[in-house]
């Protein structure tokens, strides 16, 4: 601790020896040669300045004691022990930076958490179809393709989910925004999911403008659409129902809405269903919700500046709408540009 101490106030004790010595000198080129008055002098000032060390020393000990030992815990750097206002403020400071610790720790820990939950529901789902095709081979008769193929469907968007999920925390390096055809987006999304639609009986009906544009990320909007498809016709339980798919293009917005006409969500259910990892009522139903595919989509929208509304009524089906806000300002800016390139 001394050693500490006169290591931090090296800089003061020479320039205190400095001041004295430059005084004296002064005055024995002024004419003033008493030697006993010089030396008399130089030990009054070395005196006081050890006097004035030491109290020093003495009042921060406590503090050099604390931050020279080896602390036990994290809540070993919230102890007061400062008495200078210097030495509060360094206490103050440390707190607020535990606390920022903290947060930034719970935050990690929060998305470790939900990955490892996540991984581990999903290597349990998946164990499923990755059964289901081991029947299919170990059968003697012809392999049914159809029944393979609708497994492989279900590992895909099980692998698709997982990476999406993965992609989230770095979602601003993985972000691209352009130009949209709304129309031409969702009919590539049910065009990839028509073996779903064919096997559930379930027809979808889109209604959208193909001048209907928005700027937005292509491939993040795709996995949401996606997720929406697949819970309408999952969820419909009754054959030869619809899937209607609408947009509305105005002003400075564009209001994409999905409705189907499947078995809705409970009130009681509404309000969480964006939660990771909820399942809710539904998903007990089909045993096959992670109860990640909205939570993702909400996630997405968020960062993209889009908002997402879910309206349902149990027995009747849920309306899913996404709201895509300065569609306007966007198209305006693109349009000077390309007067200005002009």
């Amino acid at each position: 601790m001394l050693r500490l101490f006169l290591k931090e106030h090296a800089a003061f004790i020479v320039f205190q020896l400095l001041l004295v010595s430059f005084i004296m000198l002064l005055y024995w080129l002024d004419g003033f040669r008493n030697l006993d008055t010089a030396i008399y002098s130089f030990v009054i000032s070395t005196l006081l300045i050890v006097t004035f060390l030491a109290a020093r020393f003495t009042k921060r000990y406590r503090y050099y004691q604390k931050i020279t030992a080896k602390p036990a815990d994290m809540e070993h750097m919230l102890q007061r022990e400062g008495r200078s206002p210097e030495q509060i403020q360094n206490d103050m400071y440390l707190q607020q930076l535990y606390k920022l610790y903290q947060y930034e720790v719970q935050a990690l820990y929060a998305t470790q958490n939900r990955h490892l939950q996540f991984m581990n529901q999903w290597v349990h789902q998946m164990k499923t179809p990755l059964s289901i095709m081991q029947l299919l081979l170990q059968e003697e008769k012809e392999l049914d393709k159809a029944s393979v193929r609708e497994e492989v469907e279900r590992l895909k968007v099980g692998l698709d989910t997982v990476l999406m999920n993965a992609r989230l925390d770095t979602f601003e390096q993985d972000m691209h925004i352009g130009k949209v055809s709304l129309r031409s987006m969702v009919t590539e999304m049910i065009t990839e999911n028509k073996r779903l639609f064919i096997s559930k009986r379930v027809y979808p009906e889109i209604d959208i403008d193909e001048k209907c544009t928005v700027f937005t990320d292509q491939k993040w909007m795709k996995f949401i659409i996606g997720q929406f498809l697949t819970n309408s016709v999952k969820y419909t339980f009754e054959p030869n129902k619809k899937v209607y798919i609408s947009a509305v293009c105005e002003d400075d917005q564009a209001l994409l809405t999905i409705r189907d006409e499947g078995i809705g969500i409970p009130a009681s259910d509404l309000g969480r269903v964006t939660k990771a990892f909820f399942t809710g009522e539904n998903g007990r139903k089909t045993g096959e919700s992670t109860g990640m595919g909205l939570y993702l989509a909400n996630e997405v929208c968020g960062k993209l500046g889009h908002k997402l509304n879910i309206a349902s009524e149990k027995g009747k089906g849920t309306t899913v709408s996404v709201m895509f806000y300065n569609q306007e300002s966007e198209s305006q800016e693109e349009n000077n540009d390309v007067s200005e390139n002009r």
